[in-house]
C-alpha cells in the first residue's frame, strides 16, 4: 500500500466513524476488523497483529 493509499484509507475510516457516531463506533470498528481478519490466510498473522496492538495500547496506558 502506498502512502497515498494509506492516507485515503485512513481518511475514509475517520469519515465513516464520524458518520456512524460514537454510539455505533465500536460496532463499526469490530465489523471492519472482522472483515480485514477474514482476508488473512493464517490465524498466526492476525494473532501477531493483535498482540502488537495490545502491547502498544498497554504501553500508552501505562501498562495493563
Amino acid at each position: 500500500m502506498t502512502d497515498d493509499d494509506l492516507d485515503r484509507s485512513y481518511s475514509a475510516l475517520c469519515e465513516s466513524l464520524a458518520s456512524v457516531g460514537q454510539c455505533k463506533s465500536e460496532l463499526f470498528l469490530s465489523m471492519v476488523c472482522l472483515s480485514l481478519m477474514a482476508r488473512y490466510e493464517r490465524a498466526e498473522d492476525v494473532l501477531s497483529l493483535i498482540d502488537s496492538v495490545h502491547a502498544q495500547c498497554a504501553a500508552e496506558a501505562g501498562g495493563v
